[in-house]
């Protein structure tokens, strides 16, 4: 995790949500008053997110104390206590929201990862991410995919080479752009090609790229045409593949399955904040 930009990320989201200031807290509570602000799990799930309530109260207030009582990638149940901050009551009001919607994302996403891998721990298949992540939010989405137990694929366009359909049609097949692609490639970055059909899969192989994905093909597709790849070759399922249906593609001997549903389409994790005032 990048510990700067990750400041960097929540000033901009405080600064969203505060504005000129916090016109309820403010009114009503003098500067100088201290509060505690209690954590606590309403769901049950892995926790995720200790670095977003450590840095976001220090950035508004820098003698806030945190105490975290759970630690990223830990078991919570429902009336579990994730941490105790300590500080100005306006830091805390004026944090709160911001906080909890960042790590309620996260938690859902561990938990959702942790789940996926829980179903499929009798097989040697891994589970990734994918780029379907939330816009401004893609490294806490993936950070909290490594915390459920999860691998990361691609962070972005830019740190691999990832052949779709569209970029093999426009080049005139496979063998076209993995030659170009290899002219030009530095050495540090792996070159994937996505396949639909034994044919190209035939050529994916040829061509001695790094990485195979099976895009929408069918367990028994998947099965029958692991044999043909090489050992050296990576291959990964995708497309159409859920929860429900993931063991079935995990058995197949595939080396990875990347779910968009980690981060596309989660249910955040309920938490509930509650402040008191000091020495309550």
């Amino acid at each position: 995790m990048n510990h700067i930009r990750l400041q960097d990320m929540l000033k901009d989201f405080l600064n969203e949500d505060i504005g000129q200031g916090d016109l309820s807290s403010e009114l009503l509570f003098p500067v100088t008053q201290q509060g505690t602000l209690r954590i606590v799990a309403k769901d049950t799930g892995i926790f995720c997110g200790a670095i977003i309530i450590e840095q976001t109260f220090r950035l508004l207030d820098a003698t806030a104390h945190v105490a975290m009582k759970v630690r990223d990638g830990e078991s919570v149940k429902q009336g579990d206590e994730i941490a105790v901050i300590t500080g100005a009551i306006h830091a805390l009001l004026k944090g709160e929201r911001t906080m909890l919607n960042l790590i309620q994302r996260m938690c859902a996403i561990s938990t959702a990862t942790y789940h996926a891998n829980q179903l499929i721990q009798h097989t040697s298949t891994k589970v990734c991410d994918t780029r379907k992540t939330m816009p401004g939010l893609r490294m806490l989405d993936k950070y909290a995919v490594r915390v459920g137990g999860g691998l990361n694929h691609r962070s972005g366009l830019y740190d691999a080479v990832m052949l779709k359909d569209n970029h093999i049609a426009f080049a005139g097949g496979i063998t076209q752009a993995v030659t170009t692609i290899k002219s030009n490639l530095g050495h540090m970055s792996k070159i994937e090609v996505e396949i639909e059909t034994l044919q190209q899969l035939q050529e994916a192989i040829r061509s001695n790229v790094d990485v195979i994905m099976f895009d929408n093909c069918t367990p028994q597709q998947i099965k029958d045409w692991l044999p043909l790849v090489p050992p050296h070759i990576v291959t990964e399922a995708s497309g159409g593949i859920t929860v429900d249906n993931l063991i079935s593609y995990a058995e197949t001997g595939v080396s990875l399955i990347s779910l968009g549903e980690l981060t596309h389409s989660v249910k955040a994790f309920d938490l509930s904040a509650c402040v008191s005032w000091k020495g309550e």
